[in-house]
Formats: structure tokens, sequence, C-alpha cells
């Protein structure tokens, strides 16, 4: 089975309640360039310690400039990252 590969066009926040997941994986970050050499900044996640294969590579999210400027106003507003 292959792993799907999340291009995401854009972020958004939104008020909602949510709930802190009780798995915690390890994740690795990649910078690369498409053929026309726009940065693109790629997070895989590998499975938990609980999963069948541990460390496999369960998902995989890929952000251009504006939706990580997007994700970053975020980042910015709740942790007050400058």
């Amino acid at each position: 089975m292959g792993i799907d590969v999340a291009w995401i066009k854009s972020v958004s926040r939104v008020e909602s309640k949510g709930r802190l997941q009780p798995t915690q994986v390890v994740a690795v970050v990649k910078v690369f360039e498409t053929d026309n050499s726009t940065p693109i900044v790629q997070i895989d996640t590998h499975g938990s310690d609980d999963r069948e294969i541990p460390g496999k590579l369960s998902q995989t999210i890929q952000l251009g400039e504006e939706t990580a400027k997007q994700l970053f106003d975020i980042f910015k507003e709740t942790y007050g990252f400058k």
C-alpha cells in the first residue's frame, strides 16, 4: 500500500473545540524545489510505537509558500511567534 501525499492548497483557522490526540508520532521535514524552482516544504509523519510497523512512513503533507504563510500566521497568532 502506497502513501498518499496531500498538497495543501489553503490553510484557515476555524473556531471549534478540539481534543489532544493521545498518540504521539515523529515527523521529519524535507525542503525541495519543483522543476520550476518553487520551494516546497514536505512534512512526513512516521507511525507510533504502537503501530504494526513502528516508524513506518504514515502521512505526508506538502506546503507551498502561500499555505506555509497561512500556517505561520496561525502559529504567530496562537503562540506569539515573531
